[in-house]
């Protein structure tokens, strides 16, 4: 059975606060996911002072403040947070992760060894970050919002240049609108991706709700990435698009259901139902009294079950051959 990494995406919604941080991570090692991730970055290296907020974070957020600079310094986590955190989640058996936003952050997230790098959908073109990530070798997972094929190519050509085989890359089809309207995920082209790149493939989701990362496992997805929040009334860019945490739990659930369901790609007669073929076949039986010797027509042979005797498959070799005995309404017909 093939296994869907699961990663709850913790992101900015702890809101600056450790505490909540910690909850979040709470919450995401009681829903069973194999990761908390969080966003890490330095302001200052991240964004110019000018730059405004994007149109869905200036709706989530409801002020007049629409510095995108003054948003994001109050949602950093300091090194020492990060440290923090990692021991908390070791503590409650889920697994501690990461994004980085800067060079800075990615040479700092270099020395906590995570094992896997995830680069965002806005750093896809973004070359020097691509190169510094890549010239760890170290597994890569690409969130495409917003990106043509054209440049998920290039993104992996600047990979694989660096060191980064092509088999460690998993390629996330994602929409970057928080909430992403159900017309515009366009889930299909994950499969596109899958076989344009030859590449492994998963989906970032920001709709609401659970169903598309669950339709996208059943499609192929090797990795899910979810946003999660504790509440989605609180204040904060990403909380109105997030998973809250009975939300959370219901997808993993369901995830792992679809696991199991997708089996092998062999049609083969499972287990749990060969005990009802012969309730559910038919046989062949007569029709009226036959005697000895009456040729089998269609009128005096009919089917019903249960399927314990000759199947109605062999219906054209019966018909027109002599009855070996008496049978009695009913009766299945044998050949001797």
């Amino acid at each position: 059975m093939r296994k869907t990494l699961i990663i709850a995406e913790a992101g900015v919604n702890h809101n600056g606060s450790i505490e909540l941080a910690k909850k979040l991570i709470d919450a995401g090692a009681d829903a069973g996911v194999d990761y908390v991730k969080f966003q890490t970055f330095n302001t200052q290296n991240l964004v110019l002072k000018q730059a405004e907020k994007a149109e869905y974070q200036k709706r989530n957020l409801n002020n007049d403040d629409t510095s995108q600079y003054a948003m994001l310094q109050k949602l950093e986590l300091t090194k020492e947070e990060h440290f923090e955190l990692i021991n908390y989640s070791k503590q409650k058996g889920v697994n501690f992760f990461s994004t980085a936003f800067d060079l800075e952050s990615i040479d700092f997230l270099a020395t906590l060894n995570l094992g896997f790098w995830k680069i965002p959908s806005g750093e896809i073109t973004n070359y020097p970050y691509l190169k510094r990530i890549a010239q760890h070798k170290e597994p890569v997972i690409l969130s495409t919002g917003m990106s043509t094929l054209e440049e998920i190519t290039d993104a992996i050509d600047v990979l694989k240049s660096f060191g980064v085989r092509k088999e460690m890359i998993t390629v996330l089809h994602c929409n970057t609108e928080y909430p992403t309207p159900y017309a515009d995920v366009n889930l299909l082209a994950m499969q596109t991706l899958c076989g344009k790149l030859n590449v492994s493939v998963g989906y970032s989701d920001h709709t609401l709700g659970i169903e598309v990362p669950i339709a996208a496992v059943a499609l192929g997805a090797t990795i899910i990435e979810k946003h999660f929040t504790l509440d989605r009334n609180m204040e904060g860019p990403d909380h109105k698009a997030s998973l809250e945490p009975t939300e959370l739990k219901s997808m993993v659930r369901a995830i792992r259901n679809i696991e199991q369901a997708l089996g092998s790609k062999h049609k083969i007669i499972s287990s749990s139902e060969k005990g009802n073929r012969e309730v559910a076949r038919k046989s062949i039986v007569a029709a009226r009294d036959i005697l000895e010797g009456e040729v089998f027509t269609e009128e005096n042979l009919t089917v019903k079950r249960p399927g314990k005797g000759i199947s109605p498959m062999k219906w054209k070799e019966i018909i027109g051959t002599k009855s070996p005995r008496h049978f009695k309404t009913d009766d299945q017909i044998t050949y001797s």
